[in-house]
Formats: C-alpha cells, sequence, structure tokens
C-alpha cells in the first residue's frame, strides 16, 4: 500500500478517535455553534470539570478537529469546519467503497 494511502487512513482514525467520545462529540457540536469559545464556556455548558474539559480540548485540536488560539487569559477554541468535512468525506467514501456492491 502506498505510503500517502497510508498516512491518509492514520489521519483519518486520529480524527475518528478523538470523535469516539461523547463527551468530544457535544463539545463539537456546541463550538459549531458559536464562532469560538473559551474554555470555561464549555465547562459552563456541561457537566464535566475543568480539567476534562480543557483534556478534551486537547484530544480534539491534536486531532486537528479544533483550532486553539491563545487570546490574553482566556484561550479560544473553534471548529476546524474543514477537518470536520474530510472526516465526513472519508467516512462517505469508505460506506461508498465497502456497500457499492450490494
Amino acid at each position: 500500500m502506498p505510503e500517502d494511502v497510508v498516512s491518509d487512513s492514520r489521519a483519518i482514525a486520529a480524527r475518528m478517535a478523538a470523535l469516539s467520545h461523547p463527551a468530544r462529540i457535544e463539545i463539537i457540536k456546541h463550538l459549531s455553534a458559536n464562532n469560538s469559545c473559551c474554555c470555561r464556556e464549555v465547562v459552563d455548558r456541561f457537566d464535566l470539570a475543568q480539567s476534562t474539559v480543557s483534556q478534551h480540548l486537547k484530544i480534539l485540536v491534536e486531532a486537528g478537529l479544533v483550532r486553539f488560539e491563545p487570546d490574553r487569559q482566556r484561550s479560544r477554541y473553534e471548529v476546524d469546519r474543514a477537518a470536520l468535512a474530510d472526516v465526513s468525506a472519508s467516512v462517505a467514501a469508505l460506506v461508498n467503497s465497502c456497500c457499492s456492491g450490494r
């Protein structure tokens, strides 16, 4: 298998792994409904400790699904809509390739 295909598969898998926790999906939904949020705003929205929200945000940032911008005392987070669309397209392509023969 060509290295670029393997690399793409690893990137998709990493992004899907980041989305594998229900709290992270809810955080993505919340961030998507807003232009950007600070961690405190996310904490206030969910029944999770600040440290837990920070960890979830870190995982989403590392997977490239959420962008992080330092903003004085409060860091801002926003969904990377293009990255999320890439995940969607990759999953759709996988489903189509696996199910097209039926």
